[in-house]
């Protein structure tokens, strides 16, 4: 029997999704939980691997067990056994040949920031601070390039191992919120902190210390241009959209 869950989390404590030895993990902490109920290890699948700090408001993991368990049992067994920074929202069954990460057609991500002078402790972990004015216009105008199928070499990580870095962004748009903006993208799938370094271009250009070069940057596919990176603690996985 194969499971899925949905869950969502706050990122902050948490070292990522991935599993790791000597650090508190999503995976980590969910498979603990699975085991006690097992009593022997079973391995989740995830569709989209968050990096340190970064929250998920709709994620998705399936595993496969041979407890004969319902659906809404599970949630209720498992959420009694999991970590209030962290929430099942939803269990149930699928087929044997669905994977979590293969049968997603795509994702959206959210970016939030604030641009008060001061320091809210109420934030903290949960948006990015900015103090200092940006330009709505100039930022949206950095950003429509972006929409399409592109080469993003240029806007992903130095450490990202995938050789074909095309991908297809169907949505970049600035929500204003009451002290900053959300910067809200879905695409087809995103390299290694390229949500985050096309943040913070757009950012550096809102804020007039670069002028906006979308397009001649991505031609350029070299990773030096952006050299700065947005804080974990702003990015959310907002939704997972499968086939």
């Amino acid at each position: 029997m194969r499971i899925l869950l949905k869950l969502s989390y706050n990122g902050k404590d948490f070292h990522g999704f991935q599993y790791q030895h000597h650090y508190r993990t999503v995976q980590g902490v969910i498979e603990k939980a699975l085991k006690k109920m097992h009593k022997t290890s079973v391995r989740i699948h995830a569709s989209s691997r968050t990096d340190r700090g970064v929250h998920a408001l709709e994620q998705y993991c399936h595993f496969d067990t041979d407890l004969n368990i319902e659906p809404d049992k599970w949630q209720y067994i498992l959420n009694r056994n999991l970590p209030d920074d962290m929430n099942i929202e939803e269990v149930k069954e699928v087929s044997t040949d669905f994977h979590s990460r293969f049968h997603s057609k795509g994702k959206t991500y959210r970016y939030r920031i604030y641009t008060t002078e001061a320091v809210n402790p109420f934030y903290f972990g949960l948006k990015t601070h900015y103090p200092g004015k940006l330009d709505k216009q100039k930022m949206q105008e950095a950003m429509n390039p972006f929409i399409g199928t592109h080469d993003f070499t240029s806007f992903s990580s130095a450490k990202a191992e995938i050789k074909n870095k095309v991908r297809n962004i169907s949505e970049f748009r600035i929500e204003e919120t009451q002290d900053g903006f959300d910067f809200v993208i879905t695409g087809s799938g995103f390299l290694y902190n390229m949500v985050r370094i096309m943040v913070a271009y757009v950012v550096q250009v809102g804020a007039a210390k670069r002028e906006a070069a979308t397009e001649e940057i991505m031609s350029k596919k070299d990773r030096t241009i952006v050299p700065r990176t947005a804080p974990a603690e702003g990015l959310y996985l907002e939704k997972v959209y499968f086939e």
